[in-house]
């Protein structure tokens, strides 16, 4: 059994572009260091599927996936929704401490 080409080829050309975007994030000093950590493993990963395409037939198999396919999906699904979960947080932390910081300002110039 193996995996649909057109798939390992999608991996390896997604994961390149996103290589690609984060580099030129970084150089630019638009992204910090933990995101860029976090898309590049994720990337990475989807090399590691496209290049041993055995690992997604093991672990469809382990969580009970029909297809490889269907668990790369799900996989990048999961890891995506986390990490839309803890950007959220980060913007509810913020939006705070802007708020805090606003009123604080406000407070300054009444004086």
């Amino acid at each position: 059994m193996s995996m649909n080409v057109a798939l390992r080829l999608f991996l390896l050309v997604g994961a390149l572009a996103v290589f690609a975007m984060v580099i030129r994030k970084i150089r630019k000093s638009e992204m910090q260091s933990s995101d860029s950590v976090f898309w590049l493993l994720f990337a990475g990963s989807f090399v590691l599927f496209a290049v041993l395409p055995d690992i997604a037939f093991v672990l469809s198999d382990l969580f009970g996936f029909d297809a490889p396919s269907n668990f790369i999906f799900i996989y990048a699904i999961a890891i995506l929704l986390i990490k839309l979960f803890s950007l959220s947080a980060e913007v509810a932390r913020l939006r705070q401490k802007l708020v805090a910081l606003t009123q604080e300002i406000a407070l300054r110039e009444k004086r």
